[in-house]
């Protein structure tokens, strides 16, 4: 079964590609600029995904085997994803919105991703007697949540309202931020079923994370939200 996750996750990658490379056919940007846009969203989740794991290991961050370890976290890697395309925007003099292109892919992606995790058994939750409880063989013979089917079926009922959000032309300019969002606050209260280390006030470092990105991406909305009514000539019929 282990072998099932690089193709599942290998599915959700070209997913996500296609369907972005889709979304941004009308965009006025050149194939280059996409391209490099495209490696900046991968790049930044990757790094993002592997990011806290290599805080808390300067030794395998200096030999180089923190980044091929098989720990990473999807929280990180959205925020990372994010980011990594608005410095591949930077770099580039790119001033259009892209964000709504990648909202409905990532969500897509990532709910396909997340099957991958349940089938080798990682990212589960605590113990259970409710009978959809699974036990994972790796782990112990207790039934636990299958926390990896909650997020996954998150992410694609997510990824079905932003189709039909931006179907409706809401929220324009604005989707990917309110998926990810979505996304914290969902995550912040998943982590009580998950077996996290608790930390101050009884949080795990998850939800404390949750917690401060949450007021980022409040706070990139709202400077979003006032760079698009001074553009909204430029914004509408884009798509964006």
């Amino acid at each position: 079964m282990v072998w099932m996750y690089p193709v599942i996750m290998l599915s959700a990658i070209l997913v996500a590609a296609v369907l972005v490379r889709r979304n941004q056919s009308g965009l006025p940007l050149s194939f280059r600029e996409k391209l490099v846009i495209g490696l900046g969203a991968f790049c930044g989740a990757m790094i993002g995904a592997k990011l806290p794991f290599a805080l808390s290991d300067w030794e395998g961050v200096l030999d180089g085997t923190t980044w091929f370890s098989n720990g990473k976290t999807i929280l990180f890697g959205l925020v990372g994803g994010y980011f990594g395309v608005e410095l591949a925007k930077w770099m580039l003099g790119v001033r259009i919105k892209t964000g709504d292109t990648f909202a409905v892919p990532v969500p897509l992606a990532v709910g396909i991703g997340r099957l991958g995790c349940f089938v080798v058994g990682c990212c589960y939750g605590i113990p259970s007697a409710l009978p959809w409880a699974v036990v994972f063989p790796f782990v112990d013979s207790e039934p636990r949540h299958p926390t990896q089917i909650y997020e996954s079926l998150f992410h694609l009922l997510a990824a079905g309202v932003l189709a039909w959000l931006q179907d409706q032309g809401a929220f324009r300019g604005q989707l990917i931020k309110l998926y990810i969002i979505s996304y914290l606050i969902y995550r912040f209260f998943s982590e009580l079923i998950r077996p996290e280390v608790r930390l101050w006030a009884g949080l795990t470092g998850y939800q404390w994370a949750c917690l401060l990105l949450i007021g980022l991406f409040v706070w990139l909305w709202q400077r979003d939200r006032k760079w698009l009514a001074e553009n909204s000539v430029v914004v509408a019929g884009q798509g964006t």
